[in-house]
């Protein structure tokens, strides 16, 4: 059973938006860290942000900083992603994943993904 379920993805216009959701479940609920990372063709992976379950606080990558928004609603088991201003450099499979690779904290299992395509 899948633990963490990525959802919200599409195809939208450089300049829109679209709002990734995270459902956490089973035993990734006691997760410290919730992070979002993408994948596209030919490119590294790169982890976008990183958000804490305690306290809310959160970490973006260089590229997405002042663009995207992650948050979290512990009472729906959900992390969101917000994404704003898209870039055709955003395209890329999104993934969330237990961990955070910035905070020193192993990212150990993900979900299966969502596909974002940016695109005139």
């Amino acid at each position: 059973q899948q633990e963490l379920v990525e959802s919200g993805g599409g195809s939208v216009q450089p300049g829109g938006s679209l709002i990734l959701s995270c459902v956490v479940s089973g035993s990734t609920l006691r997760y410290d860290a919730i992070d979002w990372f993408r994948q596209a063709p030919g490119k590294e992976r790169e982890e976008v942000s990183c958000i804490r379950r305690s306290d809310g606080s959160a970490h973006y990558g260089d590229s997405v900083k002042g663009r995207f928004t992650t948050s979290r609603d512990n009472a729906k088991n959900t992390v969101y992603l917000h994404l704003n201003s898209l870039k055709s450099e955003d395209t890329g499979v999104y993934y969330c994943g237990r961990g955070c690779s910035q905070w020193s904290i192993p990212v150990d299992s993900w979900g299966q993904g969502t596909q974002v395509t940016v695109s005139s």
